[in-house]
């Protein structure tokens, strides 16, 4: 019985030749095999293109160089002020200074275009030597949000046009001419004058290039630095708490280098200072690069200004400098100070001897935050006195309070000192006679060839009071009016 019966499988299949038949006699396709899950198309990643500003030389191996106009592809911007960017040309690959480069097509890419710089500014840019009759520059306006304002260089001025706007958004100097875009309305004047004072023929060029965050990424985010690193070249100067030299970081980057003689300062509450001082940024103010306090002497390394302290300047190259440009220093020291001002930050030593003077002109205050960490005792020693007596505020000399007003005294003297062309102040009196005076109720009377205007800002520099003080904001725009040339001409108004 059992032989009677048989297997599905033997009753319905049958093997011929090792292929399997159905029971109908038709060979089983094989099973088909299961198919690896498809990977979803690659997305082409787009970087945005940025191009060049300013040349950069690469100072490290992870760095990328690059000339102005070259295009780069940004592949990363997450380590803030140093992108991770490839060159578009070469292929190759690194970090550069985010602040070198602007993106490709911009306004901001554009060498004319200057963004939020006052007309005070846009003039001195445009006053220098080495821009010519035609060269030009386009800013944001000053008084109005969304224009813009036009500045020229001709014959014997920079002259100002307003940019305004239709309802429509196109854009205009005169109404007989509207445009779509500011390169629009450049390439327009750059064949027609059209009511201007000439063609816009040269882009502007500037003095420097801006200060990079740090010397290179990896140094901007651990700033405490190895000596062997620093090569001391040529001394620059001396003075009672160490030397000031000339160096080179690395191999490519030239620095200053500050050393400070052993025992001047506590490493702990410099390291302190020094970590609020480093974020400090302002172009008339000098960068702190990076610091090496693992062994005495402490180096502090900084950017390097060609000519030195505005004191040595204004006794040697700069004795020939006229008033228009001594009043520039006082207001580029004014914007300093109003920056630090605006960040709540005291320098408690301003003074000439630590403002720093580099090409075209530019100066920076310097040495900010150093006074509070230097031992006070160290400082007497040499001094005579805790505070440099002659430059310090009289409830910060005899109480110890010092402010922002307290470095507002200090900037009269700054004024007295750059008017001067770098005298003492308060010749032939002791210390202890300046104080007695200066509460007496005198203060230095208007130096020779001094306009009255500016002793003017000096005395209120010396209020008594330190509420009535001016603020650094004031006394900035106050010296910048020094420089107001013809106001805006309104081309529609001349025809």
């Amino acid at each position: 019985m059992g032989s009677c019966l048989s297997s599905p499988d033997s009753s319905d299949k049958k093997s011929k030749g090792g292929v399997e038949l159905t029971n109908k006699g038709k060979e089983r396709q094989p099973e088909p095999k299961p198919r690896a899950p498809q990977a979803p198309p690659v997305q082409e990643v787009k970087y945005p293109i940025y191009v060049g500003k300013y040349d950069y030389d690469s100072r490290t191996d992870d760095d990328l160089s690059f000339k102005k106009g070259d295009l780069m592809y940004i592949i990363s911007t997450d380590e803030g002020d140093w992108w991770f960017a490839r060159s578009k040309d070469t292929g190759k690959e690194g970090y550069i200074p985010s602040n070198y480069v602007a993106e490709y097509k911009s306004l901001d890419a554009e060498e004319w275009f200057l963004g939020k710089i006052k007309r005070v500014e846009a003039e001195k840019i445009l006053n220098q030597s080495f821009n010519q009759i035609g060269s030009f520059l386009i800013r944001d306006s000053e008084t109005t949000p969304g224009d813009f304002s036009l500045s020229v260089k001709d014959q014997d001025r920079v002259r100002h046009y307003r940019i305004r706007r239709l309802e429509d958004g196109s854009l205009f100097v005169t109404r007989r001419s509207t445009f779509q875009g500011l390169h629009e309305l450049v390439e327009h004047y750059k064949t027609n004058t059209d009511g201007l004072c000439c063609n816009l023929l040269y882009p502007c060029l500037q003095a420097e290039k801006p200060q990079t965050a740090g010397l290179s990424r990896q140094a901007n985010e651990e700033w405490e630095i190895e000596k062997k690193q620093i090569k001391l070249l040529k001394k620059l100067g001396a003075g009672q708490f160490g030397e000031v030299w000339e160096g080179v970081w690395n191999g490519t980057t030239s620095v200053a280098v500050k050393t400070l003689k052993p025992g001047t300062m506590s490493v702990e509450e410099f390291l302190q200072e020094a970590s609020i001082m480093k974020k400090l940024r302002h172009p008339k103010l000098i960068q702190l690069y990076a610091v090496c306090t693992k062994e005495e002497p402490i180096y502090i390394v900084t950017e390097l200004m060609k000519y030195g302290s505005l004191l040595e300047y204004l006794r040697g190259d700069g004795r020939t400098l006229k008033i228009d440009r001594l009043v520039d220093i006082a207001a580029q020291v004014a914007s300093g100070m109003s920056y630090l001002e605006q960040q709540n930050y005291i320098h408690r030593d301003l003074a000439a001897r630590n403002i720093l003077v580099g090409e075209h002109g530019i100066c920076k205050v310097a040495d900010f935050g150093l006074a509070r960490v230097i031992d006070e005792e160290i400082y007497e020693a040499h001094t005579g006195a805790k505070f440099p007596i002659k430059w310090t505020a009289p409830e910060a000399a005899m109480y110890n309070r010092f402010t922002i007003k307290s470095d507002v005294w200090s900037f009269g003297v700054v004024l007295y000192e750059i008017i001067t062309y770098g005298r003492f102040p308060y010749p032939g009196m002791t210390n202890p006679e300046v104080l007695e005076k200066i509460q007496q109720g005198y203060r230095m009377p208007c130096p020779a060839n001094c306009p009255k205007q500016y002793h003017d800002v000096m005395l209120d520099c010396w209020r008594e009071d330190p509420a009535s003080r001016p603020t650094f904001e004031t006394l900035q725009w106050q010296l910048e009016e020094f420089f107001n040339s013809e106001g805006y001409r309104d081309p529609d108004a001349l025809h």
